[in-house]
Formats: C-alpha cells, sequence, structure tokens
C-alpha cells in the first residue's frame, strides 16, 4: 500500500466514514467460536423507539473501549448489538401514529394494530443501532438481536411456563403501580418520583356514639376518603388507648369503620393517627390483610370514580380532590390546609400521576430466585464496579418483592394463559394443549380464550445473555457454550435491580452461571447545573451534533475525561473540545515527525537517552494502564494515556530529539536532518503510543497508524497486537525527570529576569549532579546551558535554587538582589516545615503505621527525608544571603 501525501489537519469526518466503513468490509466485528479466548460484551438493548442520547454515549463509549482494547489483546472480541421492544413506549408511539390517522386501535383489534406496531418497528427501530456506528462501536452487527423477534419470543413464553410449572409463576390480587392513561400496570423503574406543589389536608373523623370527639388524619388525597374501611393508632400511643373497640365515622358518607392497633403507625409523626385505604395505597393494603378490613376500590381504570365511591361517581381523581375539600370544610370536617412540597410517583411514558391500585396480574416469586443471585455478588463471582453499589444490591435482594410481569398491553409476548367459560386456567403454549390440559382436568373445553395482557418487557429483557446466543432454544449450542458466561457488563445503577439483579437470577436458574463476570456501572450524565440531562428540560445536546462538530474521538474522549465509575458525569462542550484538542495535538506531532529528513549521521548520546526514556515511559505506563483497565478505572487509564502523550511524548521526547536549524545554500534556515536510528525508534514509539490510544480514539489512531509507514493488507492497528507492559529503566526515568525538572527551573529563572532564551550561561551543581552525562547533555540542549559544572560552593553573587534536593545555582554576576531571594526562600522554607510536620505527625501516628502498606510507608518515609534535604539546603542558603 502507497503512502498518501499527509493532510495539515486532521479530518474527523472523512477519516470516520472511510475507517469504519474498511473495518465492516474486512469482517474486524464479526466474531465465531474459535481456539481463542472468548470476550464477550451484551449491549444493555436501547428501546426500539430510541434515538442515540447523552446516556447511551457515554455507555456505549465504554464498552467499545473494553471491546476493542480486547481485541488487541488477542482475545475474540464479540460485543452483541440490538434493541428493546420496549412495550410501553413503542405501544404509545403506534396509538399515536394511528390516532393521526382517525385510527382508534381498539376499532382495529389485536391482529391489525400488531401489524402496524411491526411496520412501524421495520421503518424506524434500528435508527439508533446507526447512530452507534457514528460512535464507532465495534459491534458485530451480524448477530443484532432484537427481544420480540420469534426465537427470542419463544424463549420468553418457555421460560413463563416453566416457572409456572415450578410454582414461581402465579396470578393474583395484588397493589400494583397503575397508569390511568396508558391504562396498564407498570414497573417500578417505569415511575418517575417528582417533587411538586401540593397541599396536605388535616380531616376530622368523628367518634362513633359520642357527642364531640373526634380523630384527625392528613392526607394529601382525600378523595380517598371515600374508600376508607379504619383508622389506625399505635398500640401504646396514650392519646388512643381509650379507643380500643370503638370506631368512627368516615366524613361525608357516616360509614362506620373500626380503629385499629398497629406497631406500623408512627405515633411521633402529624396526630399518630392515620387512615387506612386498602384498595388505594400499598401499605394500607398490607395492614387491610393484617387486619382483616374491607377492600372498596372507589376508582376505575382510566382514574374516574367508581361507583363504590357513592360520592362524585364518574368524575375525575383531581376534579373530585378540589370538590371533596369544599364539601368537608362546608361540613365541619376540614380542620385545616397546609401547603407542601411531596414526590408524587409519575408515568415516564405518559406522565400521568400514578395510582397504586388492586388488579388481577401475573407475579414471579422471587425470594427463591433471589438468593443464588445474592450469593454470587457476596462470593466475589459478580463484580461491582464501583464496589460500593454491593450494599445497595444486597438490601434489594434481601427485600426483594414479588415481581409484577403482565401488562395491559398488545405490543409484548402474550401471556400463555387460556381461560375457560369458568375461569379456569391453563398455563400452555397453545390452544390446542390448553384443551387438553382442561380434558385431562375433567373442565369445560367451551369458550376458551387467551390471556390479554403481555409480558413485561423486563420479562424479556432479564433473559438477554442467554437468549441472544440462542440458549433456550438450544441448551448446547457452540455459541452460548463459547460466550456465556459473558464478561463485562456496563450499565446504569439505576436498573442494578430491575435488570442486572435479574439476568443474575436467571443466569442462574437456567445455565446455573452466572451472566458475567463484571458489572461496571456509570453515572448520571447531567448538566452544568446538575440537573440530569433530559429532552423534556432542553438540556442534552444532540450527541450527532456533537461529533459533526467535535469527532467521535473527541466526543469519546470528552466523555470520558471526568467519568469514574458509579459517579455522575458534569457534562460540558468543553470537555469534548479538549477531546478535539487532544486530536489536533497529536496530529500535529505526528506531521512533525513525519515532516524531518533523515541520514545516516551518528545518534547522539542525548537523542540515545530520550529514546531509552520514552521506550522505558511506554512500558511503564502500559502496565499503569493496564492495572487501571483491570480495576476498571477507565477515565484514569484514559488520563495516563493522555498524560503519556501529551507531557512525555510530545512535551519532553520529541523536543529532547529535534534538531537544531541549520543555513541551507541560499541561506535560508533550514532543520538539520535527523539521524536514522532516532527516527526509526521514534516511529516505533509513536505505533506503541498510537496502540494505547486505539480503544479510546479509534479513527485518529487508525489513520495515524496508517500514515506513519507503509502497511500490508490487513496490517490495521484495529488488530494490531496491545502494548506489552514492563518495569522500564526507573533509574533513568529519575534522572530524565530531574533533568526536565532543572530545565524548567532554568527557564523560569530567564522568564523572571528578564533574560534572553537565546544567551548559553552555565550553571553550577553543589556537589554531584544526579544526571549521567548523556541526560546533562540534555539539559544544555533543552535549556541552552553551555555546561553543568559541579562545585562545592556556588561564586559570589549567584542565585541558587533547588531541584528535588539537589541545589543549583546561576552567577549573576553579582546582579543580585539578596532580600527579595532571601523573603522568597524563607516562604519556601515555611511551606516545607509545615509539610514535613505533616509528614512526621502520619508516621507517628500508631495506627497510621501498623494499618498502612509497606508501599506507601516507604512513600511517606521518602518524602519525609526528600523535606529535610531541601529544607537543610535552604537553610544553608539563607545563612549565605544574610
Amino acid at each position: 500500500m502507497s503512502q498518501p501525501e499527509i493532510p495539515k489537519r486532521f479530518e474527523p469526518a472523512q477519516a470516520e466514514g472511510r475507517w469504519y466503513a474498511h473495518w465492516m468490509d474486512k469482517g474486524y466485528f464479526r466474531s465465531v467460536p474459535d481456539g481463542r479466548e472468548p470476550y464477550t460484551v451484551v449491549i444493555p438493548p436501547p428501546n426500539v423507539t430510541g434515538v442515540l442520547h447523552m446516556g447511551h454515549m457515554l455507555n456505549n463509549t465504554i464498552q467499545d473501549v473494553l471491546v476493542r482494547r480486547a481485541r488487541m489483546q488477542g482475545k475474540n472480541a464479540c460485543w452483541v448489538p440490538g434493541t428493546d421492544h420496549a412495550s410501553i413506549a413503542t405501544e404509545a408511539k403506534v396509538v399515536r401514529l394511528l390516532g393521526e390517522q382517525g385510527i382508534k386501535k381498539s376499532a382495529i383489534g389485536r391482529e391489525e394494530f400488531l401489524k402496524h406496531a411491526f411496520a412501524w418497528k421495520e421503518k424506524y427501530g434500528g435508527v439508533i443501532l446507526e447512530q452507534l456506528k457514528k460512535l464507532g462501536a465495534s459491534c458485530d452487527w451480524d448477530r443484532t438481536r432484537f427481544t420480540m423477534e420469534p426465537d427470542l419470543s419463544e424463549a420468553v413464553i418457555d421460560v413463563f411456563i416453566d416457572l409456572h410449572k415450578k410454582g414461581l409463576v402465579y396470578r393474583g390480587l395484588r397493589m400494583v403501580n397503575w397508569d390511568p392513561v396508558a391504562l396498564t400496570a407498570v414497573s417500578d423503574e417505569e415511575v418517575i418520583h417528582k417533587e411538586v406543589n401540593s397541599k396536605l389536608y388535616h380531616v376530622r373523623y368523628k367518634v362513633e356514639g359520642t357527642a364531640d370527639e373526634w380523630v384527625t388524619i392528613a392526607t394529601t388525597r382525600p378523595e380517598t376518603i371515600l374508600g376508607d374501611t379504619a383508622v389506625a393508632v399505635h398500640p401504646e400511643d396514650e392519646r388512643y388507648a381509650h379507643l380500643k373497640g370503638k370506631r368512627v365515622l368516615v366524613p361525608l358518607l357516616n360509614r362506620s369503620i373500626p380503629v385499629i392497633f398497629d406497631e406500623y403507625v408512627e405515633r411521633e409523626f402529624g396526630t399518630g393517627a392515620l387512615k387506612v385505604t386498602p384498595a388505594h395505597d400499598v401499605n394500607d393494603y398490607e395492614l387491610g390483610k393484617k387486619h382483616s378490613l374491607e377492600t372498596i376500590d372507589i376508582l376505575e381504570p382510566n382514574g374516574t370514580l367508581s361507583a363504590a365511591a357513592q360520592l362524585y361517581v364518574g368524575e375525575d381523581r383531581f376534579i373530585v380532590r378540589k370538590k371533596i375539600a369544599k364539601e368537608l370544610e362546608a361540613q365541619g370536617h376540614l380542620v385545616k390546609t397546609e401547603d407542601i412540597v411531596n414526590k408524587v410517583g409519575t408515568s415516564e411514558r405518559t406522565d400521568a400521576v400514578i395510582e397504586p391500585r388492586l388488579s388481577l396480574q401475573w407475579f414471579v416469586k422471587m425470594g427463591e430466585l433471589a438468593k443464588p443471585a445474592l450469593d454470587v455478588v457476596n462470593e466475589g463471582r459478580v463484580k461491582l464496579h464501583p464496589q460500593k453499589f454491593a450494599n445497595t444490591y444486597k438490601h434489594w435482594m434481601e427485600n426483594v418483592r414479588d415481581w409484577c410481569i403482565s401488562r395491559q398491553l398488545w405490543w409484548g409476548q402474550r401471556v400463555p394463559a387460556w381461560y375457560n367459560e369458568h375461569g379456569d386456567v391453563a398455563v400452555c403454549k397453545t390452544e390446542t394443549e390448553a384443551i387438553t390440559h382442561f380434558t385431562a382436568a375433567k373442565q369445560s373445553t367451551n369458550g376458551i380464550t387467551q390471556d390479554e395482557d403481555v409480558m413485561d418487557t423486563w420479562f424479556s429483557s432479564w433473559l438477554w445473555p442467554i437468549s441472544v446466543f440462542d440458549g433456550f432454544k438450544d441448551p448446547e449450542n457452540a455459541d452460548i457454550k463459547y460466550y456465556y458466561p459473558t464478561n463485562d457488563l456496563v450499565t446504569a445503577p439505576e436498573i442494578l435491580f430491575f435488570w442486572v439483579a435479574r439476568m443474575i437470577m436467571a443466569g442462574m436458574e437456567y445455565r446455573q452461571e452466572v451472566p458475567f463476570k463484571n458489572v461496571y456501572l456509570t453515572g448520571i450524565v447531567r448538566d452544568k447545573q446538575g440537573r440530569k440531562m433530559s429532552k423534556s428540560l432542553g438540556n442534552s445536546p444532540d450527541p450527532l451534533e456533537l461529533i459533526e462538530k467535535f469527532g467521535a474521538d473527541g466526543v469519546r474522549t470528552g466523555m470520558l475525561f471526568s467519568s469514574p465509575a458509579g459517579n455522575d458525569l458534569p457534562f460540558d462542550e468543553s470537555l469534548c473540545e479538549q477531546g478535539r484538542n487532544f486530536s489536533n495535538k497529536i496530529w500535529n506531532a505526528f506531521r512533525l515527525v513525519k515532516g524531518w529528513s533523515v541520514d545516516d549521521r551518528p545518534q547522539p548520546a542525548s537523542s540515545a537517552a530520550a529514546v531509552v526514556w520514552m521506550q522505558s515511559r511506554v512500558a511503564r505506563s502500559t502496565t499503569e494502564i493496564d492495572q487501571l483497565f483491570t480495576q476498571f478505572r477507565i477515565s484514569e487509564a484514559l488520563m495516563a494515556t493522555y498524560k503519556l502523550i501529551w507531557d512525555d511524548l510530545c512535551s519532553w521526547y520529541l523536543e529532547s530529539i529535534k534538531t537544531g536549524f541549520v543555513k541551507n545554500a541560499d541561506g535560508e534556515g533550514v532543520a538539520e536532518p535527523i539521524d536514522r536510528q532516532t527516527y526509526n525508534a521514534t516511529v516505533a514509539i509513536f505505533e506503541e503510543v498510537m496502540k494505547l490510544l486505539h480503544p479510546f480514539m479509534p479513527f485518529l489512531s487508525e489513520e495515524v497508524w496508517h500514515l506513519l509507514r507503509d502497511r500490508k493488507a490487513g496490517e490495521d492497528i484495529i488488530v494490531a497486537a496491545w502494548p506489552g507492559s514492563g518495569n522500564g529503566d526507573a533509574k533513568l526515568e529519575a534522572e530524565m525527570q530531574h533533568a526536565f525538572d532543572l530545565t524548567t527551573a532554568v527557564r523560569n529563572l530567564r522568564n523572571e529576569r528578564g533574560m534572553s532564551p537565546r544567551e548559553a550561561f552555565d550553571v553550577q551543581a553543589k556537589g554531584r549532579a544526579p544526571m549521567r552525562a548523556a541526560v546533562s547533555a540534555l539539559v544544555n540542549k533543552l535549556a541552552n546551558v553551555s555546561a553543568i559544572a559541579e562545585v562545592e560552593k556556588a561564586s559570589e553573587g549567584s542565585i541558587t535554587f533547588l531541584v528535588g534536593t539537589t541545589e543549583y545555582a546561576v552567577d549573576l554576576g553579582g546582579n543580585i538582589d539578596t532580600e527579595a531571594e532571601a523573603k522568597k526562600a524563607e516562604t519556601e522554607l515555611a511551606h516545607l516545615r509545615g509539610f514535613l510536620a505533616s509528614v512526621e505527625k502520619k508516621l507517628s501516628n500508631e495506627r497510621f503505621v501498623s494499618g498502612a502498606p509497606s508501599q506507601v510507608l516507604e512513600t511517606e518515609r521518602k518524602k519525609k527525608a526528600d523535606a529535610e534535604a531541601k529544607i537543610k539546603a535552604l537553610e544553608e542558603r539563607l545563612a549565605v544571603l544574610k
């Protein structure tokens, strides 16, 4: 492949399309089982209705970083993409679309509606996956799955039937989150709790059989008073002890209800008396069961009042709230009204206020499934990153509730339950099987109908790590045996229980093995004001516009610069700008190297030292980066790579080896040629650094890789070997760091005193400078120093300064302000003494010394020794100045 001309600027738009097409054409993302170690990631399937948002950007960037690195490590990397059918969201979109055409869902029936839904999915459902390609996601697109495709739907139905046979799926009347607009039960994770301005109504109930004795309660939902079946107080509350065996009258209805005594009631809260409405509050429902209370459901599914309410029948719940408050006041029951701020649950999809509602639904018994899923996290078979989420996970799993899995929708896997004319139930796949079941049970086979409900979307996605490899269709197929368990899952903490925990349950139940070994939990992407990014707030930038503006690599690194696991990401476009600036820095450094002329002159000793130093930095940085990846500190791995390139490669190494200028035949200043040995070593170093960069910035690194030297077909960085780690040359690195610090000190001295950088001068080192000759020669070059002379005592009229613990001096020929220098030294001395005191305090703490790792103690002792040496040198310097 002949080498193309190097453009002046890196053009992301051109490179991204070209290299992504090349990778696809070469099949680099494709994975089939072979003899290599597999590395498997399954994508958290985005909603089929979705478009790319900032959360997707962060999540999928991290997944791609992990997958690309594994691929370079020689593993068989398999990243499975796909989408979730998203029952409520998709059905709502299709209903809206039909409504615009004047078609009602109820008018066309289930089968016709599903045809429209599938047609919509085929037309719009793949948008988000195409958008992920713009980001550089290296998914195996041939493996793309959809939670409602036939094989995956079959798996959902089979699992429902299997769990029912095991007694883990049952049908029962339970309290659920009810969406009065979508007319369906919704899961806890589909309920958004918002702070709203509300009113707290203090209402009094007359004690039955008394002339003027009352019990006052407080409620934010006075309309539910019509469904009250008790008032509860604490058994040890002396204020109400006399009411044992008594009853009170429900306001407006004068219906007699008992006073019950239960430790659930908080005596200190409010009046210590609580209205109990078992049909419309989760806790009241539990109290009702415990005390055998009547359950009066006063609400219709659409949120209007039912006949059971007796008053305001057919009117909307919120209109009734205002009306009943006025009526309670008119009849002397309203004691007072307070303005409060409280949290109200709303539907994620329709924004309707959720009603707790008793409903006949299908549930999964979670206790038996939860235990092994808790054990594997406690035992470390599944590791959560960061570890702090393990306690949250444990709390949820130890307090798990049964899972409502039925939804009153049409888009989704239909519940495989059949009813005869008498309401007897058969759980099976087909009507034929249902007839067989009813016949065997000597039950009627007349009027057989299938359950109208579909299953919760999460009931399909909890099977995802198994079903994407057809592990239910054929539990022994080659894919499931090779790729399962997967390696790493990247997801958000808010679905740790709703999705992650349930996948672990399914994995243990159906494979007797965890579905993944590590769970990396991202933070939430927030704006500069700390608000979660959302469409409704209008504070979320369009990711594709960001990519167009800053390039995919700029956005990827921008997202990762400040997003440690589990911590929220305060996003600002300036982060992406920083990412783009990083791209430009690399491109300019690369162009500098490729612009050099090369000849066979001998390699200078200083260049040889710089090459060995940079090779050492790459080896040691690779070790550090590998360790950070192992600990899932992805942001820190990026920063280690960033510093290696920006500080070590660009700021010091290239400056250390670049040649000076000479005049050509025309008298023009041109760069001297660089020696071939240094040039070849520099190209090799650039290649290793690009490999480290590739997982984070795939497009730029591939572009630079191919322009560095001619490549054969298939020699692409995406499949190049990940750099080997190593200890490097610690002694040389220390010497070089000293040289760089000395160079900086000399440059600062020039700036402070207005000295020309072209004016060479000698530097005196008190005692021996801790640098070999080749490294000293580098200081001469970088700082324009004529020589570094080792002396016992600095000459009169010199200005002295410390680099590490070594004292240096520059003779200014007596042109020195001793008073100013002394003041500067005293300030530095005070700082050092304070620092030494803090280190000595730490080292005198027995608990710290006995508990700290040896490496930490060694570092603290070195800090102490260095501070003492610097203090000694400064004290001597002050003595001379004074």
